[in-house]
């Protein structure tokens, strides 16, 4: 029993693995930094307006590498930073940047959404509800240790 658990998280690692690749090769391929794509890509998740601290929450990157891609990019106009509420801010995606985003983070999006659209509802819902479950269990385990 022990074994086959133990070739299925090897299985799991290697598709997780494999997939943040693919990832990294696309982003190479859009001309954009692994950063770059994760700040944006969040972005996008909000119509390209986006509250730090969200950008913090979803993008799986740390507030250092957040701060030196934010920086990077409203150097190069691509963003905007913004106080709302006064310590509060949030990152806005200039025109330059909405149209790089079209042409990166959108289709990397719209490639997804199609791969996700092809799956039946209720294999969507399965993907979704273990991943969630093993993400859940794991972040428990890890405050363990």
């Amino acid at each position: 029993m022990l074994e086959a658990i133990h070739e299925q998280l090897i299985r799991l690692d290697l598709i997780v693995g494999e997939t943040e690749a693919v990832y990294h090769e696309a982003t190479l391929k859009l001309g954009l930094t692994d950063s770059a794509m994760n700040v944006l890509y969040t972005i996008c998740m909000f119509d390209g307006v986006c509250p730090l601290k969200n950008i913090a929450a979803l993008s799986g990157l740390p507030k250092q590498t957040i701060n030196s891609a934010l920086r990077k990019l409203e150097r190069e106009a691509v963003l905007y930073l913004e106080s709302v509420d006064g310590r509060k801010k949030r990152a806005c995606l200039t025109e330059k940047g909405r149209e790089l985003c079209d042409g990166t983070v959108m289709l990397l999006m719209r490639i997804e959404d199609e791969i996700i659209g092809s799956w039946l509802p209720e294999e969507r819902e399965l993907y979704l509800s273990l991943t969630r479950r093993y993400l859940d269990a794991l972040r428990e385990k890890i405050k363990e240790l």
